[in-house]
């Protein structure tokens, strides 16, 4: 069964880098973005997760906690870290899970039951384990997103949809196509135009069931 948005998600004890820990209880009241990856010491991801750990302080200033997950062991984790702040200069501080048992990836859904790990592999046997899962402080899946391998993912754009997530969680409202932090937001079609108006000042009608507003300071 996939992962769908608003599912709560498993609640697994896993082995990372810096020990283990219990999927729940680390989210705990935090928003937390869990990035997974094919292999370690691959140059796509490797770039990914330098652009992650020079994020930090954007994370924690949105309460937010990262997880890496790759489908290595936790000695090549201690030993590609090294290779990843060495590209940036930022260290990456969040932990990585070591999921070579393929637990993670079977649960939220990105290989089949029966996928093993042969042999010799390449990151092409675990390709689509190249997913992004944003997930709330209730642990429901908020936002999912799974790139090819050549595609490196854009963390520009998934600090903008942690930023529209948290803002229609606090406000209640929707956020347009390319919308960012201090741009109009859409107002919800179950509410009035008074009550729309005695929220928000004003409503500009785009159309009948499309009302932008802006959000109180």
């Amino acid at each position: 069964m996939a992962l769908r948005i608003n599912d709560t998600i498993p609640d697994l004890t896993v082995t990372t880098d810096q020990g283990e820990i219990s999927l729940h209880d680390w989210v705990g009241d935090s928003w937390a973005v869990i990035f997974s990856h094919p292999k370690d010491f691959t140059p796509v991801c490797t770039t990914e997760f330098s652009a992650v750990a020079v994020l930090g302080a954007e994370w924690a200033a949105r309460n937010t906690k990262v997880l890496g997950v790759s489908v290595d062991g936790v000695e090549d984790h201690v030993k590609w870290k090294a290779d990843i702040e060495s590209l940036e200069g930022a260290k990456p501080e969040f932990a990585i899970v070591a999921d070579d048992g393929l637990k993670m990836a079977k649960a939220f859904d990105m290989l089949p039951g029966e996928a093993v790990l042969p042999d010799g592999r390449t990151p092409a046997d675990s390709a689509t384990v190249r997913s992004v899962f944003i997930v709330g402080p209730d642990k429901q899946l908020k936002l999912s997103m799974t790139y090819p391998m050549t595609v490196g993912r854009n963390f520009a754009e998934i600090l903008r949809a942690l930023d529209a997530l948290q803002i229609s969680a606090k406000e209640s409202i929707a956020t347009p196509a390319n919308w960012t932090p201090g741009q109009d937001v859409v107002v919800p079609v179950a509410v009035s135009d008074a009550d729309a108006i005695a929220k928000y000042g004003a409503i500009d009608t785009k159309l009948p069931y499309l009302r932008m507003a802006k959000l109180p300071q």
